[in-house]
Order: structure tokens, then C-alpha cells, then sequence
């Protein structure tokens, strides 16, 4: 994918759901109340290229639903609201959502002829006991095979996992991570479980039949698998819900939502990284800390919180944070 691309977002919540998932609900999480038509497509993308400009890597991006289980005529109405822009070149390509069991040789095809480029697969999870609780309807083994088949196809395949549903922990977690990433996809999401007012995971957790998904479980576990996939050189495009007034304004009842989860996680990975690298420092002595100028925020902390937490832990008379020649995400000693 081309870091330089530029999203014209339309977002299809809940149509072509085949299943109740517990957590979701696509127009809160996404703050669309309505779905696209073939005519707010026309709009949104004349309305992206006037604000965006046509000189770009522009792609139209169906979010939210499942777009291959929607009627084929209407599938085809939306992409082909796309097509007077792609043949003109000013749109360069569509990206689109759907579930790892909407996913066949047909349907492959028609998107190809679509102008269709890039596929997010919903995985969620590998844990097949998690996906049955969640109400999810497939099998990691169906994940496995769409996206063998997407990037067969030679689509650009991005995967969606979630953190904290119904039965799962983090070794599921981990476990589910190295399984994607044995994929071989050209991005992840990565979406900590969030209990949204009105879902079935709601009352579940009401009842005291799911335990909630803390910010700080949730950071720890991230933790855990961003290093992961960028080993693998796989980019995670996302980190976290996207805030909305919704979930931002109380339908986030509980579970790990945060405006700034992504910088929580990476401001953990720093943290661990700085202590290996101050466990032989002595007691009454001053540090400083190298760090890519980008990342000086989170190896402080959110209120300084890291920089107090490795003071106290190592008894350090001093400590200071300092932008420096250095990779991003790693940290050295000055």
C-alpha cells in the first residue's frame, strides 16, 4: 500500500450482516445513522476529490457491513456510482469490508471487474470458542481460506482483530496475532473490545456474564502484539475504535475505549523497552533516554506517568527524555 494514499470514507453499516454479532453497533461505533446510496456515493466522492484533490492515490472505502453479502444488485449500484470517477482516473481504486465467509471465486471476479483493490476481512479472532461466543458465524479455518483466496486474486488483503470478546485471553490473543500474521496481509486493524450501550455484550456484562475489556488490559495485551506484526513488517493502520460524539458522548459504556488508545499502547511498549534498558542502573544516578523525535510523548507518558514509574522503580536521581537519532518505536540510552 502507498503511504501517501488519500480515503474517501462511505460507510454501509449493518448491511449484508448475516449474523448478531454481541459487541456491535456499526452506526454508533461509526456515528452513520444511514447507510450509503448509489446517489451519497456520487456525492461523497465528488465532494472527497474537491477537498482532497486529484493529483493523489485516492481509494473509495466501504466501511462498516458486509459488502459482499449485500444483494448483488445492490452491490453493484454502489460500486458502479464509482465507476464514471475510476474511468475518469480521478478515483484511483475502491477498498471494501466484508465477512471471511462472503468470500468466493465469483465474487473476487466481480469486484476485480469493479475496480475494487483492497479487501478487509472481519477475523476478530483465530479462537473458534471466541467466535462462537461472540456470535461472530464463521471459523478461524474460513478466515484462513478468504484470505488465502484474496491475496491469490491479488487483492490487497487488510485484517481486522479484536481484543477481550467473550472467552477471550491473552494468549488467545497472541495466538491469534501469529496466525494473521502467517497470512501475510498488507495491514491490520486492531480493535480493543468496547461495550457499546444497546448490544447484547451489554447485557452480558450486565448480568455478570462478561467481564469488561479494561483500557489497561487492553493496553497490556496490544503491547504484547504490536511488536509482533511489526517484525513481520505488517502495518497496523489502526489502533483502537476511531473516537466518535457518540461513543465519546456515554454509548461507550465500558470497555477499552480511549481517544488516544494507540498512543497508551506504544507509550507500554516504550516503558518496557526503557526498564530493560535501566535494570543495571544504579540507585542515586541520572539517565537520559534517546528516543525518535516522534515518539518523546509517549516514552514520557500521559502526566508524566512513565518517567515517574521508572524513577521510583530503579531510584534514579534524575531522568530525562530526549529526541535523538533513533528509529522509531526504540529506545536508547544518551
Amino acid at each position: 500500500m502507498t503511504a501517501r494514499r488519500a480515503i474517501i470514507p462511505v460507510f454501509v453499516p449493518h448491511l449484508g450482516c448475516t449474523a448478531n454479532c454481541v459487541f456491535c453497533d456499526q452506526r454508533k461505533i461509526s456515528g452513520s445513522e444511514r447507510p450509503a446510496t448509489a446517489e451519497s456515493v456520487t456525492r461523497a466522492v465528488s465532494e472527497g476529490l474537491a477537498r482532497i484533490g486529484e493529483n493523489t492515490d485516492t481509494q473509495l472505502a466501504f466501511y462498516g457491513g458486509s459488502f459482499t453479502a449485500i444483494p448483488v444488485r445492490e452491490q453493484e449500484a454502489l460500486l458502479g456510482a464509482a465507476l464514471p470517477f475510476l474511468l475518469s482516473k480521478r478515483l484511483r481504486s475502491i477498498r471494501l469490508s466484508t465477512r471471511p465467509d462472503a468470500i468466493d471465486a465469483e465474487t473476487l471476479e466481480r469486484l476485480r471487474r469493479c475496480g475494487v483493490k483492497t479487501i478487509e476481512l472481519g477475523a476478530q479472532s483465530m479462537d473458534d470458542e471466541v467466535l462462537r461466543r461472540s456470535g461472530r458465524g464463521h471459523t478461524a479455518a474460513q478466515t484462513e481460506a478468504a484470505a488465502r483466496a484474496v491475496k491469490a486474486a491479488g487483492f490487497e488483503l487488510i485484517l481486522q482483530m479484536m481484543t477481550g470478546l467473550p472467552g477471550d485471553t491473552k494468549d488467545k490473543t497472541i495466538a491469534t496475532a501469529k496466525r494473521l500474521i502467517a497470512l501475510a496481509p498488507d495491514g491490520v486493524r486492531i480493535y480493543p473490545t468496547v461495550i457499546v450501550a444497546g448490544t447484547p455484550l451489554e447485557t452480558l456484562w450486565r448480568r455478570g456474564e462478561y467481564r469488561e475489556h479494561t483500557v489497561d488490559e487492553a493496553v497490556d495485551w496490544c503491547a504484547a502484539i504490536l511488536p509482533l506484526f511489526e517484525a513481520a513488517g505488517i502495518p497496523v493502520i489502526r489502533l483502537g475504535l476511531n473516537p466518535t460524539e457518540e461513543l465519546s458522548g456515554g454509548e461507550a459504556v465500558a470497555g477499552a475505549y480511549h481517544p488516544a488508545f494507540g498512543e497508551l499502547v506504544r507509550s507500554r511498549i516504550l516503558l518496557e523497552r526503557a526498564q530493560t534498558l535501566l535494570a543495571d542502573a544504579a540507585p542515586g544516578s541520572e539517565a537520559v533516554l534517546l528516543v525518535h523525535p516522534s515518539d518523546v510523548s509517549a516514552m514520557t507518558g500521559q502526566h508524566r506517568a512513565n518517567l515517574v514509574s521508572l524513577v521510583g522503580a530503579f531510584s534514579l536521581a534524575a531522568l530525562k527524555v530526549r529526541a535523538g537519532d533513533v528509529p522509531r518505536g526504540e529506545v536508547r540510552l544518551g
